[in-house]
């Protein structure tokens, strides 16, 4: 089953893997519901996070990889924080982030690049630690300004989409590095839609 899933397939001009283009496709979906906010985003999430960590494992992009099943456990929290809404039972609403939570994303993704940096620079043979280690780190604090509808969180998807396209393209992964171009457009569309929502 394995050796099926990682079989050569071209798509879009591009050399990819059947588990490489299911995880793309599913992606596209998650993004897509959770510009509209439908919580079963993240079911898809989950999904595409499992199997893009098989992706990464063969890419030895191990933060990425680890990442991807912190995506699954910060999937099933925020899943259940859009269900349950605020302490009043009432739906979660998108927000802005004060100035103390916005300093404390920016202090979480410093730490937690700093940290992953250095363990994959000494436990992991990838070539690419810092870059591995900045992009996990952006990816965690996006992924949990999302979980609780904070516009803020696409300003970080932003950043760390177009940065995550050059290091794609220089793992190979090409499939994933137009799908991370595809998300930065998703993103910025995103944005202008949750910030529409926030005006409101």
């Amino acid at each position: 089953m394995s050796d099926v899933m990682d079989f050569p397939i071209y798509f879009l001009g591009l050399t990819t893997s059947l588990l490489e283009l299911l995880s793309f496709v599913l992606s596209i979906v998650t993004v897509a519901l959770n510009i509209r906010q439908i919580h079963w985003a993240w079911l898809f999430s989950i999904i595409s996070s499992a199997l893009y960590a098989a992706v990464f494992f063969s890419a030895k992009l191990y933060g990425d990889m680890g990442l991807q099943f912190v995506f699954i456990a910060a999937s099933l929290w925020g899943w259940m924080q859009w269900l349950r809404g605020n302490d009043q039972d009432m739906q979660l609403a998108v927000t802005k982030s004060n100035i103390r939570i916005r300093l404390a994303a920016g202090a979480l993704w410093l730490g937690l690049f700093v940290l992953f940096a250095w363990f994959l620079a000494h436990f992991t043979d990838t070539d690419v630690p810092h870059a591995d280690g900045f992009l996990t780190a952006g990816s965690l604090v996006g992924q949990l300004l999302l979980s609780r509808k904070k516009i803020e969180n696409w300003h970080v998807w932003i950043i760390v989409d177009v940065l995550y396209v050059g290091l794609y393209l220089y793992k190979n992964l090409m499939l994933t590095a137009v799908l991370y171009g595809v998300f930065v457009v998703m993103a910025v569309a995103g944005l202008r839609a949750w910030s529409k929502e926030c005006r409101t």
